[in-house]
């Protein structure tokens, strides 16, 4: 397999070139996922944000390019993905630390900590064929149970604080499981391709200790035309605002209290 660290790297941009992120070039990827995942997160000036695998840091900055004046902190498994979530971090002006560390065997610091918000885009995939590049295939198949990302989410949580997921639709009901006593407030977003599809995607926003009922909110729809016919770009114009102008995921954004 791989190694991610060999790799070599290409520069992305991200909201309509406002980051501009190093990533593998032959590894994993981070996409409109982690620009959703940060566009949904309900964090305020001033406060604190830990994301669960922080990949190359594209969720994390994204944020931080939204919101300003908040204290960043990511944890990555693989040591090749945190030094460049360091490295895009410096290059593109966004205070943030990165810690290196398992999850479930979260290192000292953090476990010694309590935020504002938790954001994670946990793997994927339960089984398969993994990825011959063994960071594309750590990313995207799950060794972590979902329910443990999730449960390391809330540990870290203060009182009231918010978790924000974004996964495949067809976890939701592991989603609500692992939330289940813990958390309330729950808001489902649905992400679709195209009017009239499937959602593919959940966003999953949820406020520790809450009581307060659960909300499905309609569909977030990524493009305008019934189908792809071209290789022209067709998104949305709220799509565009989130994924190009770096707008909040309203109604599950900053609104979410």
């Amino acid at each position: 397999m791989t190694d991610p660290a060999a790799d070599p790297l290409r520069e992305d941009g991200f909201l309509g070139g406002r980051l501009r992120i190093a990533q593998p070039a032959r590894g994993y990827r981070a996409g409109a996922d982690a620009v959703m995942l940060a566009a949904a997160c309900p964090a305020r000036p001033g406060q604190s944000v830990l994301e669960l695998g922080c990949g190359a840091g594209v969720a994390l900055l994204c944020l931080g390019a939204r919101v300003p004046d908040l204290a960043l902190t990511g944890l990555e498994l693989q040591p090749a993905y945190a030094a460049l979530a360091r490295h895009n971090a410096q290059e593109n002006g966004i205070p943030a630390r990165v810690l290196e560390g398992d999850l479930a065997r979260m290192p000292a610091a953090l476990r010694a900590e309590s935020f504002d918000h938790v954001i994670a885009n946990p793997p994927y995939f339960l089984d398969g064929t993994p990825a011959r590049d063994t960071g594309r295939g750590t990313a995207r198949h799950e060794d972590t149970p979902l329910e443990d990302w999730i449960g390391a989410g809330l540990r870290r949580l203060r009182q009231g604080g918010t978790l924000t997921l974004i996964q495949r639709a067809d976890r939701l009901g592991a989603i609500l499981s692992a939330l289940a006593e813990k958390a309330g407030a729950i808001k489902i977003l649905p992400i679709s391709a195209r009017e009239g599809r499937e959602a593919g995607r959940v966003i999953v926003t949820a406020r520790k200790g809450a009581r307060t009922p659960l909300r499905l909110l309609s569909p977030f729809i990524l493009h305008a035309n019934p189908s792809h016919s071209t290789d022209a770009e067709d998104l949305t114009e709220a799509a565009q605002a989130v994924l190009r102008a770096g707008a909040a995921l309203a109604p599950v954004g900053p609104d979410f209290r």
